[in-house]
């Protein structure tokens, strides 16, 4: 794989995949849990339309591709973080196998994601993921930002 350099160019791929990866893992859990793809998509863009999004099942323009849009928004924010810190050099640091930087890194980054967003921030500017979905399902939608958030570096040879 070719060597990208660009922290923008890094984060906007890293965001992409981590972006498709937490819509995937959300919609499925949406799927077991209300019978619904959209509804935890939907229930994201109570960030524009208000707390009614997270009562919205059926997939939509106005609430879905909001969600999605806000949700790979988000996830390219994190992306970008990640790209800084833990993809970039290794600053002297050694890691015990190729794979353990981009995870770990990964790992933290999502548990950061998970205490921004549920701790710090104001609650309309949460995921609203939690409006329609488990905690075990969003638990598994931040494993699913964090394995996104690695793949770049798993499939290059910078990690």
């Amino acid at each position: 794989m070719q060597k990208t350099n660009s922290l923008v160019q890094r984060a906007l791929i890293s965001g992409t995949v981590a972006g498709i990866t937490t819509a995937l893992a959300a919609s499925m859990a949406g799927k077991r849990q209300n019978g619904s793809y959209a509804a935890p998509l939907n229930a994201t863009s109570h960030i524009i339309w208000g707390d009614q999004a997270a009562l919205q099942n059926a997939a939509t323009m106005k609430y879905t591709a909001t969600g999605f849009l806000l949700n790979h928004a988000a996830t390219t924010m994190w992306a970008a973080v990640y790209e800084k810190w833990f993809a970039g050099s290794n600053a002297g640091v050694r890691w015990p196998k190729p794979v353990a930087k981009p995870l770990i890194g990964a790992a933290i980054v999502a548990a950061g994601a998970y205490i921004t967003d549920y701790h710090l921030i104001p609650r309309r500017f949460t995921p609203g993921f939690e409006t329609r979905v488990s905690g075990k399902a969003l638990a598994m939608i931040f494993g699913a930002l964090a394995l996104g958030l690695a793949a770049r570096g798993l499939a290059s040879d910078t990690a």
